[in-house]
């Protein structure tokens, strides 16, 4: 099946989507769209798309070029009217996360998707990681038994300029949402409650919210906590964080980057149990990996099955649910309930 795609937002970010996209068979981008047609115009040079229609908002880019697909890599205040938009016009929809700015934008969106009959899906990326793929099969062995805690450290100092540097909550929604997506990912666990401490140190070049500490509640009484940082010089973790989940039987670490370890006790030796290592199984055949060429192949793959991809809309808002969450206790400064 040839699908005919387009784009709107041509941001940095947009690069990464039209490289991924042109690997993917069958695939025609048709038109950009920015409210800037001449970022627009630039992507399309750059990527030899003479063809492609050029438009300043979703309206004309979507009366002119007929996509069966929509590309949604807006800023987070326009997701809500560009992902309606093209709902309304027959479009399957694949968003930047976050799927919106609130969760009655979010509700909303899964209700428009469902009376339409078509996809609307969120970019987490990090899902697709080989290392992310492996932990979670790994966990859903039970090698290191029922998990009974996860821990997430992210450190890092990016400069990224632009509307980033001015957002609320930066780190919270921009970032750490990544975080706990992969944690949903590698354990199937849901959050149902969190208490957040946010804030920004006087060094920061941030406007709002660029360091955080959040302790959620998971299923069967699980706890996950989130430390992280987005001017924290020295030391990074890398963009994955660094992880640690505890089971009742033995432990795993991931360090973000190639390392994984995993441990179990064994027999009684004094004080402490003697420690056994266990090695985590490499990626199976059936994993999906690829990053962000394995979202966008997984939603076009979708789109052609008539199945659902593993972030559709109705089930990523358990992600988005958790930010936002997060937010709302920190601007509170108490323990908030996390309702879908």
């Amino acid at each position: 099946m040839r699908l005919r795609a387009a784009l709107i937002g041509c941001g940095n970010m947009s690069r990464a989507w039209l490289e991924a996209a042109a690997k993917i068979d069958d695939l025609e981008i048709v038109g950009l769209a920015d409210i800037d047609v001449t970022r627009a115009k630039g992507r399309a040079a750059e990527f030899g798309l003479v063809d492609a229609v050029i438009a300043g908002d979703v309206g004309g880019l979507l009366a002119q070029a007929r996509p069966d697909l929509l590309f949604d890599v807006v800023v987070p205040a326009a997701r809500h009217g560009v992902v309606s938009a093209a709902l309304t016009a027959g479009c399957h929809v694949l968003s930047e996360k976050p799927m919106a700015e609130t969760l009655a934008e979010a509700r909303d969106l899964v209700v428009r998707a469902r009376a339409a009959g078509k996809l609307h899906a969120v970019v987490q990326n990090r899902r697709y990681l080989a290392s992310v793929r492996r932990i979670a099969r790994f966990v859903a062995s039970g090698a290191i038994g029922e998990v009974t805690s996860v821990h997430a450290d992210f450190f890092l100092a990016p400069h990224f300029g632009g509307f980033r540097e001015e957002m609320d909550h930066v780190l919270l929604l921009d970032m750490a949402i990544h975080g706990f997506d992969a944690m949903r990912a590698m354990t199937g666990r849901t959050s149902h409650g969190v208490y957040c401490r946010e804030w920004n140190p006087a060094h920061s070049w941030y406007r709002h919210g660029s360091s955080a500490a959040a302790i959620f509640d998971l299923d069967d009484g699980a706890v996950f906590t989130y430390r992280g940082s987005w001017c924290a010089n020295g030391l990074g973790t890398g963009w994955e964080c660094e992880w640690r989940i505890v089971g009742a039987k033995g432990a795993l670490t991931w360090d973000g980057r190639e390392t994984i370890r995993a441990e179990i006790g064994g027999v009684r030796a004094g004080l402490f149990d003697e420690q056994l290592d266990l090695a985590v199984p490499p990626l199976d055949p059936a994993d999906r990996v690829g990053g962000h060429i394995g979202v966008l192949s997984d939603f076009v793959g979708a789109v052609r099955a008539g199945t659902e991809p593993e972030t559709v809309g109705h089930d990523n808002i358990r992600s988005l649910a958790m930010a936002l969450g997060a937010m709302e206790s920190a601007d509170a400064g108490r323990r908030i309930e996390i309702v879908i």
